[in-house]
């Protein structure tokens, strides 16, 4: 297993034992650091996933809530709802890795931790929220004329160099 993979669910597990304990994240992390041994960089990437959601649990949820059809957030399993934070959280943050990816890894933890039904419900919840980031995004008005412009601008002036050498 990956080492963010293995961030993600250690994240997961803190996310979720701050459902049923008020103790606070530092506390939580300090423990899961403690009860099991990991790398350094899964636990550094466990500690940016859940502090990072815990400070945009509103709008991660508003995300998720704005996406999902006949869902409330509070009404989602506790490990479905605390699975999409983790990936919505990405989608907004994690800038050098592609949605798709995101995406499914979050699958593939649903599997492991909550079943095939799940999978699905996660999978249909994040690509709403990818397609709802994605037409929020300022889009490049880049068009195919101005793409195909430049090579052969690039051939032109090429060619006038060397009728200008003969």
């Amino acid at each position: 297993m990956g080492k963010r993979r293995s961030g993600r669910e250690r994240a997961l597990q803190v996310l979720f034992e701050l459902e049923f304990n008020d103790a606070g994240i530092e506390a939580i992390l300090a423990r899961a650091v403690k009860d099991k041994q990991a790398e350094r960089s899964v636990q550094e990437y466990a500690g940016w996933l859940s502090r990072g959601i815990m400070a945009r649990r509103d709008e991660i949820d508003a995300l998720i809530q704005g996406t999902s059809d006949h869902w409330r957030v509070s009404r989602m399993a506790l490990v479905d709802r605390n699975i999409l934070r983790v990936a919505v959280f990405e989608l907004l943050e994690e800038k050098l890795m592609a949605p798709a990816i995101i995406i499914n890894e979050a699958i593939e933890i649903a599997k492991r931790f909550s079943g095939a039904q799940a999978a699905v419900f996660v999978n249909g919840v994040l690509d709403a929220v990818r397609k709802k980031l994605d037409a929020s995004k300022p889009q490049e008005k880049e068009t195919k004329d101005e793409r195909t412009q430049e090579p052969a601008q690039k051939r032109a002036d090429a060619g006038r160099r060397r009728s200008q050498k003969a």
